[in-house]
């Protein structure tokens, strides 16, 4: 039987939990199919060890922790940080082989970030750029959601904004959205789509951000940049600003961004990163942050409940279009323009998949006489 092709490069930084979630305790959680458990040590550094006893295979998450080793619910079996045993019960000659696979990790933009591929590899200058999500010129705080879909539908639907319209109708969607041209380039690992909407009515959320912000009401300047790094991190700058106050840069979808002046608006960014948990499901971290009443503790609160509530209507739709497509796996998907971005980023994500996909060994064929 061949083996089922993976959906994701292994070679990669993934987040595998919100740094407040990893403490002095054994937190479980499975990425790219592979299941994990992580704990904080006493210097205050996560590890990250394979979850299953090399004995008999109990998840070590099973067990308790003792200082930085685990020890296994079944046997007693104890483990140190670097996935070496270091105890066996009623033996004093630990056998050579006896140890599990410990993971590359990082901490940084408040996610720890696994490397499921080749140790080797796991460069930490490759971590995603989400500095947005601890730099004290932004405010901000986001929530976990595991999806019932491939994580690459999440991707799809965060390149392509015009569902706002249809499916966040009552907070942050309008029909300028699906109607405003947008432009949709990419580089070897980034793929990023513009969109500028001018002299248009401000949706709920943004016209009362605006309002409470800078005292507001009226017509507005609206932007939405999306950027993609592969293989799944999505960076999505918003906001809205009085219109005609410069905010759209000269040129509009083909001008530059730092010729954009939003003093007489509200910025946020909304930072997603998506892990593939098994073949069709996924954890899905975001955050939104804010560069306005950095001090509101309450506001930081009221938009990660709002933001929230929105999120939970793309849950919806993307569990409703996994189902539909497995009960319909051979039905032929055709691309429309607003799918550029997203078509954008799986070529990116196949490329990454392919340079990992085993190397097939030619043989010769001998002439015979």
């Amino acid at each position: 039987m061949t083996a089922k092709k993976p959906n994701f490069p292994l070679n990669a930084w993934y987040a595998a939990a919100y740094d407040v979630e990893v403490k002095a305790a054994l937190l479980a959680r499975t990425v790219c199919n592979q299941k994990l458990v992580m704990f904080r040590k006493a210097d205050s550094t996560v590890a990250v060890l394979e979850d299953a006893c090399w004995h008999r295979l109990l998840p070590l998450s099973m067990g308790r922790l003792e200082g930085d080793e685990v020890v296994c619910g079944y046997h007693g079996l104890v483990y140190n940080a670097q996935g070496r045993c270091t105890h066996m019960p009623s033996q004093e000659t630990l056998n050579p082989s006896a140890c599990v696979r410990s993971y590359p990790v990082v901490e940084k933009h408040r996610f720890v970030w696994v490397w499921p591929g080749d140790p080797a590899k796991a460069d930490p200058a490759l971590v995603p750029d989400l500095h947005w999500n601890d730099d004290p010129a932004w405010a901000g705080d986001g929530k976990l959601i595991t999806v019932k879909c491939d994580y690459r539908l999440v991707v799809d639907n965060l390149m392509d904004l015009t569902h706002e319209t249809f499916v966040h109708g009552s907070s942050i969607g309008q029909r300028a959205v699906a109607e405003a041209p947008f432009v949709a380039t990419h580089g070897d690992r980034t793929a990023t789509v513009t969109r500028w909407m001018e002299n248009i009515d401000a949706p709920p959320f943004w016209g009362g951000q605006l309002f409470d912000a800078r005292g507001y009401r009226g017509n507005v300047d609206r932007w939405q940049i999306i950027k993609f790094e592969a293989p799944c991190t999505v960076s999505i700058d918003v906001g809205v600003a009085e219109a005609g106050t410069g905010a759209v840069p000269p040129g509009g979808n083909q001008g530059d961004v730092k010729q954009s002046n939003r003093s007489k608006g509200v910025n946020g960014f909304v930072l997603n990163t998506v892990t593939p948990e098994t073949d069709g499901t996924c954890h899905y971290f975001w955050a939104f942050a804010r560069n306005y009443s950095l001090g509101d503790q309450r506001l930081t609160h009221q938009l990660r409940e709002g933001v929230a509530s929105i999120f939970r209507e793309d849950e919806l739709i993307l569990e409703a279009q996994q189902k539909a497509m497995d009960e319909h796996p051979d039905h032929q998907f055709y691309n429309l323009n607003i799918d550029a971005g997203s078509m954008w980023a799986r070529r990116l994500i196949d490329g990454l998949v392919a340079r990992e996909a085993p190397a097939h060994t030619v043989v010769p064929i001998r002439q015979v006489g």
